[in-house]
């Protein structure tokens, strides 16, 4: 079984990422306070720690995981196109439909040289999901994708 290993959003665009314990998720929203968060195909981001790993260790370097900029980091589970469309379900209340891959983009080859290319093949950049049902996450919540 996959676990919720880290929460996190940020107030503004190109800002700080700011890690939190827990979060509220919402049709509205996304994750509670996060910029991004507004009704859409990319409403939330998640990606695998197995995949950041693989990034990293790919050009040598052990980056914090909010170098990504995700807003969910799971444990359990590498991504792939086989996903899109699958549910991810959270705790006890929130599930998540992924609509597709999160492209690495600029910001992280200026946080790391080499790092969007890391980043690109095997979705190892996480995924974009829409909220299907609201509700509290917590990290060590536990994580099923069906």
């Amino acid at each position: 079984m996959s676990t919720l290993q880290a929460i996190a959003y940020k107030t503004v665009k190109k800002g700080p990422m700011k890690p939190v314990f827990c979060a509220n998720v919402s049709l509205l929203r996304g994750v509670e306070n996060d910029v991004f968060g507004r009704p859409s195909k990319r409403q939330v981001t998640v990606m695998s720690i197995e995949q950041w790993k693989t990034a990293c260790q790919e050009i040598n370097v052990d980056l914090d995981w909010l170098t990504r900029r995700a807003n969910l980091l799971i444990d359990g589970h590498e991504f792939s196109a086989a996903d899109v469309g699958k549910t991810i379900s959270i705790g006890e209340h929130v599930s998540l439909v992924i609509t597709g891959e999160t492209d690495p983009c600029a910001k992280m080859e200026i946080a790391q040289p080499g790092l969007e290319q890391a980043l690109s093949p095997h979705w190892r950049g996480g995924v974009t999901c829409k909220v299907v049902t609201e509700g509290l996450i917590q990290t060590e919540d536990p994580v099923v994708i069906a």
